[in-house]
């Protein structure tokens, strides 16, 4: 077991020792925690296939689900990518830093290990100062998947990462909790200028087709059928320790559901939790609840999720009964998150 060290960095020229000595961890071939706008990243040496490795022991993840490779700006984008076509370069320019991940042909020094054997690679510039100054720090690609154990919720504060990564991992850096709460965008670039969107994040749809002519979903995405390209596709994600289901409806519908389903596992003898607006909250039985914003507020939902799936695991519940949004913008993706963490059970009342 590893001696996690936990630095918390809120001035960057302050702390610079800090990043440096981070920095040389990657370089190392060790592993780092760093906050990005998104969740938290666990970080290896991208270029380097037994620190990539690494973490797919760590997370107890399939070797064969893709990494993504974080980069602190469009300059260091070459030490990965072979290629970079028209339509990547509009998008980088127009969303990074941001949430957005963009697949490239990958250069031969990408190990397969980053890559689940594809001949592509994932790469993001993350919108985080502290993020950002890390990677300048490490000098290399640092790959960074979310910073928890496979299939579990993504942490987006450094307490959750310690609570999964503490032992695991050589240091964790506390940037603060992060702004969106969901993982980036990740499109395909296509023939003509379009883009493919293989994961639904904090870059929406709507966004996408301000700059790019056509915007297209996975067929995976939208069928369940077909191989998955990316992250968070493949295997089952997100999830808490107990069952979930979701209701999508108005705040009387979705009352009304959730209170029928409340008296039907209380009836089997069911501890509940409530995932839930403070529209529904309000008028639920007395029971463990988690608010997360005002009812259809996607951003305040995206924020949220993961902390409040994490709550649940500590209060030890059997169920529990979430209230979605509509499938709009962002909540695109933050339903696709909630999708896999109720296992499919989304009911729209």
């Amino acid at each position: 077991m590893k001696q996690t060290k936990l630095v918390r960095i809120t001035d960057i020229k302050r702390d610079a020792a800090l990043l440096e000595e981070a920095g040389q961890i990657i370089r190392d071939g060790g592993l780092v925690v760093f906050p990005t706008e998104t969740v938290y990243g666990i970080g290896a040496n991208g270029l380097d296939a037994d620190a990539c490795r690494s973490i797919y022991t760590a997370k107890g993840r399939p070797s064969d689900n893709p990494l993504i490779l974080t980069v602190p700006g469009r300059d260091a984008v070459r030490q990965a990518a072979a290629s970079v076509s028209p339509t990547a370069e509009l998008l980088m320019k127009t969303f990074w830093p941001g949430p957005l991940t963009i697949i490239f042909p990958r250069q031969p020094q990408v190990p397969d290990a980053a890559t689940g054997g594809l001949d592509t690679v994932a790469l993001r510039c993350p919108d985080h100062a502290v993020c950002r100054a890390f990677l300048k720090a490490a000098g290399v690609p640092v790959a960074g998947p979310s910073a928890n154990l496979s299939t579990r919720p993504s942490p987006t504060t450094a307490e959750e990462v310690m609570h999964d990564m503490d032992g695991r991992v050589d240091m964790v850096i506390d940037g603060g909790p992060c702004k969106i709460g969901v993982e980036s965008t990740i499109v395909e670039c296509n023939d003509h200028g379009g883009v493919t969107i293989l994961r639904p994040g904090g870059v929406t749809a709507e966004m996408l087709h301000t700059v790019v002519p056509y915007v297209r979903m996975d067929t995976h995405l939208v069928t369940g059928q077909g191989t998955p390209k990316a992250p968070g596709m493949k295997y089952r994600h997100y999830a808490p320790a107990a069952p979930m289901i979701v209701a999508v409806g108005s705040v009387e519908a979705v009352m009304a559901e959730l209170k029928q389903l409340y008296e039907e596992a209380r009836r089997d003898g069911k501890t509940v939790g409530f995932l839930v607006s403070q529209e529904v909250g309000a008028c639920l039985p007395d029971a463990h609840r988690y608010v997360w914003g005002h009812h259809g507020d996607a951003e305040a939902l995206a924020r949220q999720l993961y902390t409040g799936l994490l709550s649940f695991d500590t209060d030890k519940v059997d169920l529990i009964l979430a209230e979605g949004i509509d499938s709009e913008g962002l909540g695109a993706a933050v339903m696709n998150r909630m999708k896999k963490s109720a296992g499919g059970n989304v009911r729209f009342v």
